[in-house]
């Protein structure tokens, strides 16, 4: 009997939280190796599924580096980044569109579907415009041409604000298109900032390859629970956020700025880190919040 009762109290902590963000927006960027294992990518839709039951409206912006670099070497086609960005040649371009629709997308909206939820698939090309991006050289700041990498210039909301008026579970691949038609390859974690700050989402959380930003980054038991925005470039200066980290947390900001109220990032590799991040007091990774942000 006292396991029926626990059980009850963990669902009685959890309430709070769920009167707070029924009917809220929370953009949940998925990727990294948590994407490697089957079982962590069933569970993990299980939890966004979850989420939707009980009155959030969780929008699933995801990438598939790993899975597009693994079908490019099965067509012997050399892999290749710039700064952290793939270079995507015309044929590359290709391929990543297919395996981010074909493979990627759909095997979420399945295992959406298998957990009870309902689920949309949204091309990313039907709602991010974008133009060509081009890199800068760190040694002598000149720019160099990754090929069909874009950046996002404007999101168009509406397809996902009709799936979510529908109580679907909108599931985005990182691809945009510019004015001429061309096809662009978005890198994942700015396309999730972006869609955050046109949807003005509650929340936006990162499953991310670590705990959360770390202190020590060789000390995972380091993470730092929480920083207010302002403290963000003193961290960077500290070299306390590094290296890919930095472009993720700066388009934090602006997501921030636009009205969302906190990002948080967790360590997609722990089974049901989007449940404990969200409905318990504690948390398990690193939110940045602005300086009024309550819950």
């Amino acid at each position: 009997m006292q396991q029926v009762i626990d059980k009850a109290e963990v669902l009685i902590e959890a309430l709070p939280y769920i009167q707070k963000f029924r009917d809220a927006i929370v953009v949940v960027k998925f990727g990294g190796s948590a994407m490697e294992d089957p079982e962590l990518v069933k569970s993990t839709m299980r939890d966004i599924v979850f989420m939707e039951c009980i009155g959030m409206r969780p929008v699933v912006v995801h990438g598939g580096g790993k899975a597009i670099s693994a079908e490019l070497k099965r067509q012997n086609i050399k892999v290749e980044f710039v700064n952290g960005l793939r270079h995507t040649c015309a044929e590359t371009i290709k391929i990543v569109d297919n395996v981010l629709h074909e493979q990627v997308n759909k095997s979420l909206v399945e295992h959406g579907a298998a957990a009870g939820g309902r689920v949309a698939g949204i091309s990313g090309k039907n709602i991010l415009r974008a133009e060509k991006l081009l890199a800068k050289c760190p040694e002598t700041g000149k720019h160099l041409d990754i090929g069909f990498v874009g950046n996002i210039i404007e999101v168009d909301t509406r397809e996902i604000y009709r799936a979510i008026e529908q109580h679907l579970i909108p599931v985005i691949p990182p691809l945009g298109v510019g004015g001429n038609g061309q096809v662009y390859n978005i890198n994942a974690d700015i396309a999730a900032c972006k869609i955050t700050e046109a949807l003005k989402a509650r929340k936006l959380i990162f499953l991310s390859d670590v705990p959360g930003i770390l202190r020590d980054p060789a000390d995972e038991n380091s993470v730092i629970g929480t920083i207010e925005a302002g403290e963000v470039q003193q961290l960077i200066a500290d070299k306390v956020i590094t290296g890919g980290m930095i472009p993720k947390v700066m388009s934090s900001l602006h997501a921030l700025e636009a009205g969302t109220n906190k990002v948080h990032l967790i360590d997609g590799r722990t089974r049901h880190s989007l449940l404990l991040e969200i409905f318990t007091p504690e948390g398990i990774g690193t939110q940045i919040v602005k300086p009024d942000s309550i819950l």
